[in-house]
């Protein structure tokens, strides 16, 4: 396994736009935290989830981040391909990113390669992710950082990664996940933020995706944060979708306090 991200934020420096809490469980104890408030039966409600997302035929399962890279790269190589993977997801559908992930490996996608490209040839590789105009632009500048700064690797920290262009709280902790094997916190992107409403897996009510990250690692044990994404993903691919969920197929539907109303 990778390490564990060592940087912690230091005490008076919040940032309202970005408030992330690197390591979570300092201070008080997880225990005491997570004794003062819990969704009822969501052990029951993750159980069924699970039951669900048995059969692992989502599109995150076939095309998601974990999936677009060359697993027989070397090391460095294959965590520099999942970054990128998840920097293209940005607003992305699955089966976008991994033909854009594919166009760009039969080219031979290593640090170097990125670097020589000239804007106009990457921008023809990826389209047509979404937002492709400023994601050149940011995979341009996070490469070379890398290449600088880091010798052609990725940061090993929710901390540093952040930092990168392009980068955002959901794509490190996935980042640091899938390529360096290390849960640092939950990856929230927009079906786990949905979802988690939906249940009722938030104490009060959150409305970005970060918000809702910060609230479920108050109380959710940290046993389950690796599956959260994947599990929640799929599900909110599958049934429970943003507009018109399919409330009728789901396991939860008789205690999903959304349910009725949707």
């Amino acid at each position: 396994a990778g390490s564990q991200p060592q940087g912690t934020p230091r005490p008076g420096r919040r940032r309202k736009s970005l408030a992330i809490a690197y390591e979570p469980g300092q201070g008080e104890g997880a225990e005491a935290r997570r004794a003062r408030w819990e969704p009822q039966r969501w052990r029951e409600q993750l159980q069924r989830i699970r039951e669900m997302r048995r059969g692992r035929d989502a599109p995150v399962d076939e095309m998601g981040v974990h999936r677009c890279y060359d697993s027989s790269a070397p090391p460095q190589v294959m965590r520099y391909q999942v970054l990128l993977a998840l920097m293209l997801s940005s607003q992305t559908k699955d089966q976008v990113t991994s033909a854009a992930m594919l166009r760009l490996r039969r080219r031979g996608l290593t640090v170097d390669s990125v670097l020589q490209m000239d804007d106009e040839t990457l921008g023809q590789i990826i389209y047509p992710v979404g937002f492709w105009r400023n994601k050149v632009k940011y995979i341009k500048q996070t490469t070379a950082i890398l290449k600088q700064k880091y010798g052609g690797d990725i940061p090993s920290t929710v901390e540093e990664l952040v930092q990168l262009p392009g980068v955002g709280p959901k794509m490190a902790h996935l980042a640091m996940h899938i390529a360096w094997d290390s849960v640092a916190g939950i990856a929230v992107d927009t079906h786990v933020h949905r979802i988690s409403n939906r249940l009722k897996w938030v104490k009060k009510e959150t409305k970005y995706p970060e918000e809702t990250r910060v609230a479920l690692e108050e109380w959710l044990p940290r046993d389950f944060w690796k599956e959260i994404n994947w599990l929640l993903v799929g599900f909110g691919q599958q049934t429970c979708l943003p507009v018109k969920p399919r409330c009728s197929q789901c396991l939860n539907q008789d205690i999903c306090p959304a349910a009725t109303r949707l």
